[in-house]
């Protein structure tokens, strides 16, 4: 299995756990010039970014420390877009991350928050 394989069984495997969780899946893999959001969901009245993180081992600080603040710029650049292109309907905005590792999914909730200005 190649690594984008395996990332795609990660996306769909976090995907399940946040149905399961409640949520309501608006997009996948989202894309734009600027970055790819992996998740989009609605939890209640809360739009839900997912950034969903695969890794095999907890070496070189797990799935958690592969999200940088360069890659969280990104994500809520691309988040921008989504909320410019689909209106959704919503009271807050959320910026999770979904870790998988060794088999286990972890959800951490607020992961990281925009930069003042944005969003």
């Amino acid at each position: 299995m190649n690594t984008c394989q395996s990332g795609a069984l990660g996306e769909e495997a976090a995907c399940n756990y946040l149905k399961k969780q409640g949520m309501t899946i608006l997009a996948r893999n989202y894309r734009k010039p600027c970055g790819e959001i992996d998740i989009v969901a609605l939890e209640g009245k809360t739009l839900v970014f997912a950034e969903v993180k695969k890794r095999a081992s907890g070496a070189f600080g797990g799935p958690l420390a592969a999200v940088t603040g360069a890659k969280q710029r990104k994500i809520t650049l691309v988040a921008e877009c989504y909320i410019k292109e689909n209106t959704p309907k919503f009271d807050s905005i959320r910026f999770d991350v979904v870790c998988l590792l060794a088999g286990e999914i972890t959800h951490i909730p607020n992961a990281f928050s925009p930069r003042r200005g944005t969003l």
